[in-house]
């Protein structure tokens, strides 16, 4: 645990020192998110392109901390590759298909440097045969590595939701990593909660700064690259569905969307107010009851999945499966599945 301790707290200072100058900076350049729909909760004009602050405090802390090798690099040049797309689109904007190519490039990095789903073990076996994927390795990694990076962006609604989440999945990574004795993947782990941290400062309700699509996509990619690498590489059982269960809220609630537009007609690109947070907003709670109730929940998806983390066992593997199941039986009490408020 005291390993983990210097580069946390490095991350937080460095993420907490550099968020006051990047809101600066963004005032003085106009990058600013200016409400123009009732979705937008704000109503005031407030400076975006925050996720400038968190990359630097994870970069700096990264190369301070581990050791520099193909893996690595291949993080922080994917990292660079969706920060850089996330500052254009904030900036000036991105057509989905720009943005999906920015991703699909930083995913196509993080191949080039080992860091793929080779395989996923089959728990319905009495050996827990590990099923190889050879070729099927680059699209289902690139799908990985997409999905999560998106999703992290789309639940980013209100203040301090998304740095609050990614830093939850981020310690709960941590946990997992350190579980499966992935050293440089624990430390990261640890950078990028501690990154997030020093962000809450000023993106807490009232937030006084954004992330963006700079910080959310950002954010997003990491947990996608640390939880493929930190876990998935994993022969247990129960691997490929704990990175799932972690990052059980963004995952679930995009999940949901898509399938609300679906079922509506819509086109699954199409916003709504009918994530998880305009529901319990249209409930009665105010942003920071919100924003704390989701916490909650991402805090127990996060402890759930350390607790089997290592299970070689049906049972975890059914278990789980439960769980998911709840899932959606309250995404449907909810209306999560509906257009209509609740």
């Amino acid at each position: 645990m005291q390993r983990i301790i210097m580069p946390f707290f490095v991350a937080v200072f460095i993420s907490f020192i550099i968020t006051p100058l990047v809101r600066k900076f963004a005032f003085r350049i106009g990058a600013l998110d200016i409400p123009k729909d009732e979705r937008r909760v704000h109503k005031e004009p407030m400076p975006l392109i925050g996720g400038i602050a968190i990359y630097i405090g994870v970069v700096v802390s990264c190369l301070m901390f581990l050791s520099m090798d193909k893996t690595l690099i291949s993080i922080l040049i994917g990292g660079t590759i969706i920060l850089i797309s996330g500052i254009i689109d904030d900036l000036k904007g991105l057509s989905p298909k720009k943005k999906m190519l920015f991703q699909l490039l930083a995913g196509l990095v993080l191949i080039i440097g080992d860091v793929k789903i080779d395989f996923v073990t089959n728990p319905f076996t009495d050996n827990n045969a590990v099923i190889y994927l050879k070729w099927l390795s680059i699209p289902i990694t690139l799908f990985w590595v997409v999905g999560i990076t998106n999703t992290l962006n789309l639940i980013d609604g209100l203040d301090g939701l998304a740095a609050g989440v990614a830093m939850i999945s981020s310690l709960s990574l941590t946990l997992v990593a350190q579980k499966f004795g992935y050293d440089t993947v624990v430390i990261m782990s640890a950078i990028v909660a501690g990154g997030c941290l020093g962000f809450l400062r000023f993106n807490f309700n009232p937030a006084k700064i954004f992330m963006g699509d700079t910080g959310a996509l950002f954010l997003g990619f990491m947990l996608a690259a640390i939880s493929i690498e930190g876990v998935m590489k994993s022969v247990a059982t129960i691997a490929i569905i704990v990175p799932i269960i972690i990052l059980g809220v963004p995952i679930f609630d995009t999940t949901f969307a898509i399938f609300r537009r679906i079922l509506s007609g819509k086109s699954i690109m199409s916003a709504d107010k009918g994530h998880l947070h305009h529901r319990l907003l249209a409930r009665g709670y105010s942003q920071r009851k919100t924003v704390l109730i989701l916490y909650a929940i991402s805090g127990f998806f996060g402890l759930f999945a350390v607790l089997i983390a290592k299970a070689n066992s049906q049972q975890a593997v059914y278990l789980s499966m439960i769980m998911l199941i709840v899932t959606v039986v309250f995404a449907l009490k909810f209306g999560l599945f509906g257009t209509r408020k609740k």
